[in-house]
């Protein structure tokens, strides 16, 4: 049962809540309202969205699925009504070609596998940014938003609850947003750290339990499993880990894993000692670690003793494990991925992937040419965080070859691809064929070890390819600076 101060019926409505200046929207943990409208169904709650509105959706595994099951129920009543989310475990069913533009439209901070469809067909769209700057364009004003959809967990004894699964940037919309209505729900874990809401800073509210979408982790193939043996080769004991969300670009299916590689480091790990976490999202092999005592999260500076997440997405396992846990801090990703503060910690090392990597280092990492599958994420946030940090290790991963057997190391990204990690950013390089450093190397040095760790069948045709670009005389000169590890 709700306490006592959800007695409101939403036949009661409040007054609407006029747009005041920025800093006098901003809640905080101490921030009042006065007791939510308790409503009885997710339509009633849903029933003071307005045209013209910009909803903030609770992202990731806390996607509110009801409430945007209910708001889709009303499209003929609203017009250019705009969405703003992280990647959600869900197609959204307002997400409708019929519906879009004229009713329904969403700006993507992140094109996951649920979000490729429409950013597509032009039913969306997709806002290139770091994930460390999403707060930012709400609290600046920039991307307020003006109704944040969230699903929180039960309130505590105190009247608070949790954002649960994702803080990053739903942490910032429940400070921004002058309406917020949420889903009460019995399935949401309570985490901690930056994640609390009080129950009096909800203006609308219903109750359910509607379990978390759940993400098997995929087993490693191969290929993964010798990567994942080459990055742990570099992770020194007392190191803190970033492992970035790592996809199947190349599915079929809608459907995104939690990636095989991250949990393939994390295996080699287990005979580590003092690792710790500061990240945007962990894997559920962490758990392992944890468990095992490689993980400690003693050797940090920032917030020594403690796994540093922003959301997490997993299957019960992983939720349970964050459940009422004050070992881990949810935190929003101004700070998980603030380079800065990552970069205090030292010996970071931040794994991320790429679709494809050129000869001089370019990353491509958010689309196949032309076509958006992914997104900036935290990528760069933590690449340029490791290399800020004493004794860090940036690292870009990637199979040699892609499903087709392309190579993924090329001459030249595709027309169109999209620069994630710049040249410069770039430090370590991994596939299945070895680790390369190119930090400090010159282009012609960088093709020689990234065709290096190329998949055999392909070093010739990329030599023949960089001896034209580059000239025989630079090609050969490079040949002693180019060490495979």
């Amino acid at each position: 049962m709700l306490p006592p101060t959800f007695t409101r019926s939403c036949s009661l409505r409040r007054p609407a809540v006029s747009i005041l200046p920025l800093a006098q929207t901003r809640r905080s943990l101490l921030t009042r309202k006065g007791p939510p409208v308790y409503c009885k169904t997710a339509e009633d709650a849903v029933s003071h969205v307005k045209s013209g509105n910009r909803i903030y959706v609770h992202g990731t595994a806390a996607v509110p699925a009801l409430l945007l099951k209910a708001l889709r129920k009303r499209a003929d009543s609203l017009s250019n009504v705009e969405f703003t989310h992280l990647h959600i475990e869900m197609d959204n069913p307002c997400d409708d070609p019929s519906l879009c533009p004229d009713h329904f439209y969403t700006n993507h901070f992140f094109v996951g596998a649920h979000a490729r469809k429409g950013v597509a067909s032009g039913t969306g769209s997709y806002i290139p940014v770091f994930l460390s700057e999403v707060p930012r364009l709400m609290r600046s004003g920039r991307l307020k938003p003006d109704v944040a959809f969230l699903n929180l967990s039960p309130p505590d004894r105190h009247g608070y609850c949790s954002l649960g699964v994702e803080v990053a940037a739903a942490l910032p919309a429940a400070e921004t947003a002058p309406i917020i209505i949420a889903q009460i729900n019995r399935s949401v874990p309570r985490t901690h750290g930056m994640s609390m809401v009080h129950i009096d800073s909800v203006d609308y509210a219903f109750e359910c339990n509607d379990p978390l979408p759940q993400r098997k982790v995929t087993t490693a193939t191969e290929v993964e499993t010798q990567i994942g043996k080459n990055i742990a080769e570099l992770v020194p004991d007392g190191a803190c880990l970033q492992m970035g969300i790592e996809e199947d670009i190349e599915l079929k299916l809608l459907l995104k894993l939690i990636g095989a590689i991250p949990n393939a480091v994390l295996r080699e790990l287990k005979d580590h000692k003092d690792l710790g976490i500061h990240t945007e999202m962990f894997e559920e092999g962490a758990i392992d670690l944890i468990e095992n005592g490689a993980i400690t999260n003693l050797k940090k500076t920032f917030l020594p003793g403690k796994l540093v997440t922003s959301f997490v997405m997993g299957t019960d396992r992983v939720y349970n494990f964050v459940n009422d846990n004050p070992t881990i801090a949810f935190l929003d990703s101004s700070v998980t991925n603030n380079p800065v503060i990552i970069g205090s910690n030292k010996n970071v090392v931040a794994i991320n992937s790429a679709i494809e990597v050129d000869v001089t280092g370019q990353v491509c990492a958010d689309s196949v040419g032309t076509k958006h599958i992914s997104g900036v994420g935290g990528q760069i946030d933590f690449e340029r965080g490791a290399a800020l940090s004493e004794g860090g290790i940036p690292i870009i991963c990637l199979p040699s070859l892609t499903k087709t057997g392309a190579s993924r190391i090329v001459p030249t990204l595709k027309v169109g691809a999209g620069v994630i990690t710049t040249r410069p950013h770039v430090h370590w390089v991994v596939t299945e064929y070895g680790a390369v450093d190119l930090f400090g190397k010159n282009i012609v040095q960088r093709a020689r070890l990234l065709i290096g760790i190329a998949h055999p069948k392909h070093r010739e045709a990329l030599e023949k390819a960089a001896l034209e670009r580059f000239g025989s005389k630079a090609w050969n000169m490079a040949q002693e600076h180019s060490t495979v590890i």
